[in-house]
């Protein structure tokens, strides 16, 4: 199960907030609830009443979070492809969205689109 936060929440509640917003939403959706949760270095969050553990820097300390980190990053890269179908001119296939050289070049060259975040743009706007 995933939990994707739109751009415009992420603004509005910030990363680390839309982080645990996502984790929240991807165990609501689970059929089946653990008896306990890892998470990577996040405290102060709602797991629907399921206990969890926070593990500084787990994805390299443990097999499950860092299995998560990669089904995550996966995901994120399969879905900027997908949008770079839509906006090539931003070369999304090849940064996935991160702040690279490129990507600023190409969001000073064309200004931001629908996926850009108000609080990424700012910076180079």
């Amino acid at each position: 199960m995933f939990g994707i936060v739109h751009q415009d929440k992420i603004d509005e509640i910030n990363i680390l907030n839309a982080t645990k917003l996502a984790l929240k939403m991807a165990i609501e959706d689970l059929k089946t609830k653990p008896n306990v949760i890892m998470v990577d270095a996040l405290n102060h969050i709602d797991t629907c009443g399921i206990p969890y553990i926070s593990v500084i820097k787990g994805d390299a300390k443990n097999y499950c979070i860092a299995a998560a980190s990669i089904v995550a990053k996966v995901t994120r890269d399969r879905i900027m492809r997908q949008w770079d179908e839509v906006y090539p001119m931003y070369g999304f296939a090849k940064h996935k969205g991160y702040g690279t050289a490129e990507h600023i070049k190409q969001l000073k060259e064309n200004g931001p689109c629908q996926l850009h975040r108000k609080s990424f743009i700012k910076n180079f706007v």
